[in-house]
């Protein structure tokens, strides 16, 4: 039974149910159209409305029936309407993949309160400027922790090592190392000029801090083969 007709048969119930209960029932035509107008206004009918969606879809179902449905000469109609399809099929899906990616796969990383023991809630980019802010005063001891830290606090951002609370500087250089391959030897050498100058109380200096800050940038241009988890 179409809309039309269903719309049409609740109408005439609810004229004939109005009727019953208040007078004779054939109304005359204003009575009749007042009737159908009170009728129709009851939100109960919003719902024989078509949404958007269901527009779309009939437009897609018209489409595909329209398709396959067309006579076409020669022995490739089938085939071209085939193409068709699969065509549309394909440019539904790119579309998808550009404007319908779910929430979750975009979540940012949100980095940890706490790095290295200590709480530090600075980016990468900030630990980076007090670094050199320190480098340029010659404090090459907090220059090299800071930098460190950026290079941690970096591949986190990335996505590529989560550094969580209580990991130590060599065991993120060890998962650093597991994406970053080529680098594994100058990540291992900067964690241990962090625990020189940071533990073990060795001044530090612009040879050291030079290459944390170089392996920062080394690590920071290069492509990471996998996303790995720091073991606490």
């Amino acid at each position: 039974m179409s809309a039309g007709l269903s719309l049409g048969a609740v109408v005439t119930a609810g004229a004939l149910s109005r009727a019953t209960h208040a007078g004779p029932l054939t109304p005359e035509g204003d009575e009749a159209r007042r009737w159908a107008e009170q009728e129709l206004s009851d939100p109960v009918y919003d719902v024989a409305e078509p949404t958007p969606f269901d527009r779309i879809a009939r437009g897609v179902a018209d489409f595909f029936e329209r398709l396959f449905a067309t006579e076409l000469s020669g022995e490739w109609g089938p085939a071209v309407a085939v193409v068709a399809a699969i065509v549309v099929l394909i440019l539904i899906g790119v579309a998808f993949a550009i404007w319908g990616i779910p929430r979750s796969s975009r979540r940012a990383q949100v980095p940890s309160s706490s790095l290295f023991g200590e709480a530090e809630i600075r980016s990468a980019a900030e630990l980076r400027s007090a670094a050199e802010s320190h480098a340029r005063k010659a404090e090459w001891d907090a220059a090299i922790v800071l930098h460190f830290r950026a290079l941690a606090r970096g591949c986190s951002e990335r996505g590529v090592v989560d550094t969580p609370p209580g990991a130590t500087v060599h065991a993120f250089a060890r998962a650093a190392a597991r994406v970053f391959p080529p680098l594994a030897d100058e990540l291992e050498r900067s964690a241990t000029a962090f625990d020189d100058v940071r533990y073990l109380r060795r001044p530090g200096t612009a040879a050291l801090y030079r290459q944390v800050a170089e392996t920062d940038g080394a690590v920071a241009a290069a492509k990471p083969l996998v996303a790995t988890e720091v073991p606490a």
